[in-house]
């Protein structure tokens, strides 16, 4: 799910995200490039940048899900592929760090790369907000990883599954 959305982020081009979850979905921030439209100055030619908020409901994200398998076709895209964005990669593992931590609600921002993550945690009857921190280089790694939790498909499985092993 959240690989969709940044895939979405990645061909709007939005930078510096902030994502929280609503209950019928998610809502996104960032800034854009707008391009100048008949400007004469140098600063309009290279664009203004802005601030946009998008709202994702539940069926928004289904079909960027949708959308996702069609473009990836029979056969896995490459991970080194063009179309994989920053966001797209990023989001994969984020999303797959906060299926293990299991929270109850998500918000998390981006700034050059590196994110805050904050979750909505029950533990042992207490309910309370986590914070994690990923730079950029732990991002790369984590995406780098990304392909071991991969286990070969079994005999007529017909694709691959991931495993439930996490690294310390």
């Amino acid at each position: 799910m959240f690989r969709s959305i940044g895939a979405f982020l990645d061909q709007r081009g939005m930078k510096e995200v902030l994502l929280a979850e609503a209950p019928d979905g998610f809502i996104v921030q960032g800034l854009v490039t707008m391009n100048a439209q008949g400007g004469g100055a140098w600063s309009d030619s290279m664009g203004q940048i802005s601030k946009e908020t998008l709202t994702f409901l539940d069926d928004d994200i289904a079909r960027f899900m949708d959308e996702a398998v069609a473009r990836r076709g029979d056969g896995p895209v490459p991970e080194t592929s063009p179309a994989h964005g920053y966001y797209e990669h990023a989001f994969r593992v984020l999303g797959r760090y906060m299926d293990t931590e299991k929270p109850k609600d998500v918000f998390f921002f981006e700034q050059e790369g590196a994110f805050v993550v904050r979750l909505l945690m029950t533990r042992q009857g207490a309910t309370q907000h986590v914070l994690a921190e990923f730079t950029r280089d732990d991002i790369e790694q984590m995406v780098a990883y990304g392909p071991t939790y991969r286990r070969p498909s079994e005999p007529g499985d017909g694709e691959a599954s991931e495993s439930t092993d996490n690294p310390a």
